[in-house]
């Protein structure tokens, strides 16, 4: 089997050349210096006022006030500021409808043309083309658009922008949610681009620690061919590569299906999974087959013969840590909300944080855990381990085997361009009609993914959206595939959000929990896809205990997430080896308070596996608000036509939250139906 190195100098390289580039801000630099007082604000409001006495007091207000807060002594000084508001505030509402359309239309243009460059230069590092060469990487962590929006700022174009469509607050934006007509909703969206004012050398530096990070991932297989168990014995297939976390966990959960040595292979996983939390892990055998591993009792064999270990060195945790550094240094640029958490929950997923905690904490420790737990033990025979919180039993896929399912797919799917050929048919099973399938897929790519794959949308309309999913040189596996329908179900949502809503600055959802939402329904559709649709009197009630054991699971890895987060903003000087600890200890801690009691294991790390926690800073929690929200929307989907209701769901576009759902579903977002439908499952099932 070919052996895998380069990744590893092109990160060394491209490591030093980040740390090289590292922009350090100048606060005595113009074009960093606020410089318009409140005074200066409000004389210039009162001239609008006198200018425009029928203009709305509230739209100038505001966007003098947002205005002003972008500006800065580069731009000009308090004269020319008040002059440009003067010369620039459009009071007409035809005439500010017609400036609407241009900015749209032309934010279309250069968002759509910059992420497509941005795509086509990560090709080598996110597709499997071949090693990946320094000179990939230096392309690869190039930002395009990194100077767009700084050079909007210098011709003056986000000034007026943010003059005539200010910014609503979430507050704001809820209360008038129902008020609002479309057109208002996209003047609200538009006011959302310009609410700071962040260097360019500081976004073109986040992209490159950024791709640093997700090339790390990426990159991160284990060879599992070449895992020892005590006696020396080797449990899985000599050419079975696969990526942490997620393809050591989906080996895991198909391991539920295997009575001959399924326990000892889930026992082995366990073990590489806490090697990689703590690095303890050999770094010789992280993406390398040159070694021989048992991670129980962390020995490492070269030929046969045992060789000291050297650890990855908290590699890991460092990568975690310039995440944080990034978006620390955004703070400046943000005064209405100085911190990433702040900007991740009210700014992306609107929704405040402490909302989201408290509506995970109230599944997590719901009294119908123990109910649920005490029916999976039954079903094992045996006590629970940790990595039990992956228990996949409920899915009603016990009847077809993990080998026949990769003979059916591999034989179904042998590239990447044979799924995406296939892709119409797909959609047309799931009950789309075929001119809406052809129509949606011949805008989706399938490419062969280097890491496990992900779906990447659109900014701009009839410009195709990105499958990426792994595909082995025999074909595809049955994980490939049930991934890859997760990821067609964030296409399928990216391409009518962008081509089927009515204005473009109100395409997509309302955050990325809204998209997993239809991910999820896709995935869990899978087999139904194959014509082996479960056919079990009980499917409904094993899909409510399905869906509630991910979301127990995800939830508490979610909340370690956001407690690693409140960690760094109180310890921004931490060192790689804290922050390793911190995790760690943040990890056990939730174990202990919501696990502990069900599982009977005190200490456990399991919840701090996740690589999203490593490369995509604060997205995990828009996986358990996604199970809950496609909960809600099974339940709508139910008894009517499928694909009638995502078109109606779906072609919303950008409203808050919970003005979407109820729009979706007539109510809010909410555990509780998940959890009532759970209490009544157990009773079914338990009989």
């Amino acid at each position: 089997m070919k052996k895998v190195y380069s990744i590893a100098i092109s990160l060394v390289i491209t490591a030093s050349a980040i740390c090289a580039n590292k922009p350090q801000a100048k606060d005595t630099d113009k074009s960093t210096v606020v410089n318009i007082t409140k005074e200066v604000q409000k004389k210039t409001i009162a001239s609008l006022l006198e200018k425009y006495p029928k203009a709305c007091p509230v739209h100038i207000q505001k966007g003098v006030t947002q205005t002003a807060s972008l500006w800065r002594a580069s731009d000009g000084c308090c004269d020319t500021f008040s002059k440009f508001c003067l010369d620039n505030f459009e009071a007409n509402k035809d005439k500010r409808a017609k400036l609407f359309d241009k900015l749209e239309r032309n934010y279309e243009i250069i968002n759509g043309y910059m992420l497509k460059m941005e795509l086509l230069l990560k090709e080598p590092i996110d597709m499997d083309l071949g090693p990946v060469d320094p000179i990939d990487m230096m392309f690869g962590t190039y930002s395009p658009g990194a100077h767009t929006t700084q050079d909007f700022y210098n011709n003056k174009i986000a000034f007026i922008t943010s003059l005539n469509f200010p910014n609503y607050s979430l507050a704001e934006k809820s209360a008038n949610a129902k008020k609002w007509s479309r057109r208002e909703w996209a003047y609200a969206r538009m006011g959302d681009m310009f609410t700071s004012r962040v260097p360019s050398s500081l976004v073109q530096y986040a992209a490159k620690v950024g791709t640093l990070g997700d090339a790390y991932i990426n990159e991160y297989n284990i060879f599992m061919g070449h895992l020892l168990d005590k006696n020396g014995n080797r449990l899985f297939p000599e050419d079975l590569r696969l990526i942490t976390h997620w393809g050591l966990r989906d080996e895991l959960k198909s391991n539920y299906n295997n009575a001959k040595n399924g326990f000892e292979k889930q026992e082995m996983i366990y073990s590489v999974m806490k090697r990689i939390i703590d690095q303890s892990i050999p770094k010789a055998v992280i993406n390398s087959n040159a070694y021989d591993w048992n991670p129980m009792e962390n020995k490492l064999y070269k030929d046969g013969e045992q060789i000291a270990i050297v650890r990855e060195d908290d590699k890991r945790y460092q990568v975690l840590l310039d995440n944080f550094k990034v978006k620390e240094a955004f703070d400046k640029y943000n005064p209405n909300m100085p911190t990433y958490i702040q900007r991740r929950f009210e700014g992306g997923m609107e929704i405040a944080q402490q909302e989201v905690e408290a509506l995970f904490t109230d599944l997590v420790s719901s009294p119908v855990v123990k109910d649920v737990a005490k029916l999976i033990k039954k079903r094992l025979g045996r006590k629970l381990r940790p990595y039990d919180i992956w228990y996949n039993g409920f899915a009603g896929r016990n009847s077809v085997s993990e080998e026949e399912l990769d003979k059916i797919i591999g034989k179904k799917y042998p590239t990447a361009k044979a799924l995406e050929e296939d892709l119409p048919n797909i959609m047309i099973k799931l009950g789309f009609k075929e001119e809406d399938a052809k129509r949606i897929c011949k805008l989706i790519r399938v490419d062969d993914s280097r890491g496990i794959g992900h779906a990447w949308g659109t900014t701009m309309r009839n410009e195709k959206a990105r499958l990426r999913t792994r595909v082995e040189e025999d074909g595809m596996k049955y994980k490939g595939y049930n991934i890859a329908i997760h990821e067609f179900g964030h296409n399928v949502e990216q391409t009518i959000t962008m081509n089927d809503v009515d204005f473009y600055m109100m395409n997509g959802v309302p955050n990325t929990a809204f998209t997993e939402t239809l991910a999820f329904i896709f995935q869990k559709r899978d087999l139904e896809i194959l014509g082996m649709a479960d056919k079990n009197e009980e499917k409904e009630h094993l899909m409510a205990l399905n869906n509630f054991w991910s979301c127990y699971e995800i939830m508490g890895v979610s909340l370690v997430d956001m407690g690693v987060w409140k960690w760094l903003y109180a310890n921004p000087n931490a060192t790689k080896v804290k922050l390793k600890e911190a995790v760690i200890k943040i990890a056990k801690e939730i174990w202990n308070k919501y696990y502990a009691p069900v599982f009977g294991t005190k200490d456990e790390p399991i919840l701090a596996i996740y690589s999203h926690m490593i490369d995509n800073p604060l997205y995990l929690s828009a996986y358990p608000m996604g199970r809950v929200v496609e909960f809600q929307v099974e339940k709508q989907l139910k008894g009517k036509d499928f694909a009638n209701e995502i078109f109606r769901i779906y072609t919303q576009g950008v409203y808050v939250p919970q003005y979407w759902m109820n729009n979706a579903v007539g109510a809010d977002i909410s555990t509780m139906p998940l959890i009532e439908a759970t209490k009544e499952a157990v009773k079914i099932v338990e009989k």
